[in-house]
């Protein structure tokens, strides 16, 4: 076996998976009731479009880490990793077949609520808009893959399914909920105390705002500007003083580094581990 063939076992093994398919199904129920309100004569597909796109930060990580969060930790606590890697296979095959197979699973949920959108779409609106309407669903998918290697990585880096499910619910509250709301608790709250109330050294809005944007949501949502026209919902231009690392472009390096840098630390500690 190789890769591939990791992925395809794995695929056939999850797709029937009850719970994934519920929350995706939730993600193609909103998109359903947004597409069929929102239409008239009159009506335009892109506010749709960024309604479902805000809808991802919510949904897309709760069915990316439903999919992926046992995708090696389980076969670790059933014993089932070791025939896994008897075919043979290597551990590399097994991290990243896991990962490319639960990245086209949960891709696959998202593409059906967005093809549902786009027959609404073509049937009740008087455009599709169809440029924007590829952009935000690439967008979407991205953000889907950083959260799929998230989940994978976290997989790979625990041993049991209760570690998994902890580390899993401990990353989402981090970084979906603390990390991008400006409380004291926020990441952004926990530099002020150090640096201003501590050390007494002001922080720069940049500094904040790039901090803040080290959030796949975050980064996600910088990023969706390059989606849209300027102007749209209010959409400012991106000011040209504004640091690169701020620019909606730079959410895509972000982005990128959460897919590289889970799967490069789960398969590092994956592969040291004492399977015994």
């Amino acid at each position: 076996m190789s890769l591939v063939a990791v992925a395809r076992k794995d695929f056939k093994d999850v797709r029937r998976a009850k719970l994934l398919w519920f929350v995706g199904g939730i993600y193609t129920l909103f998109a359903a009731l947004f597409f069929y309100t929102g239409s008239g004569a009159d009506a335009d597909v892109r506010v749709q479009l960024w309604n479902m796109s805000g809808l991802a930060i919510l949904i897309i990580p709760l069915v990316a880490l439903v999919a992926a969060y046992l995708s090696v930790a389980g076969e670790r606590e059933s014993g089932s990793i070791r025939f896994l890697l008897s075919i043979p296979n290597d551990r590399k095959d097994v991290v990243f077949g896991k990962f490319l197979s639960r990245a086209l699973l949960v891709s696959g949920a998202i593409l059906f609520a967005f093809a549902v959108g786009g027959v609404l779409s073509a049937v009740l609106y008087p455009s599709l808009e169809l440029a924007t309407f590829v952009r935000v669903v690439a967008f979407v998918l991205y953000f889907t893959m950083a959260y799929v290697a998230i989940a994978v990585g976290i997989s790979s880096l625990t041993a049991t399914r209760s570690k998994a499910m902890a580390a899993s619910i401990g990353y989402f509250f981090v970084f979906n909920v603390l990390w991008i709301q400006g409380s004291a608790f926020s990441a952004v709250g926990a530099l002020r105390f150090v640096f201003e109330d501590t050390l007494g050294v002001q922080l720069s809005q940049n500094t904040e705002q790039f901090v803040q944007s080290l959030s796949p949501a975050v980064s996600y949502l910088q990023s969706l500007r390059l989606a849209f026209p300027d102007g749209f919902q209010g959409l400012p231009p991106v000011d040209p003083s504004t640091p690169f690392y701020l620019e909606p472009w730079f959410g895509l390096v972000i982005l990128a580094a959460w897919i590289v840098l889970p799967l490069g630390l789960g398969y590092w500690r994956f592969e040291r581990a004492d399977l015994g």
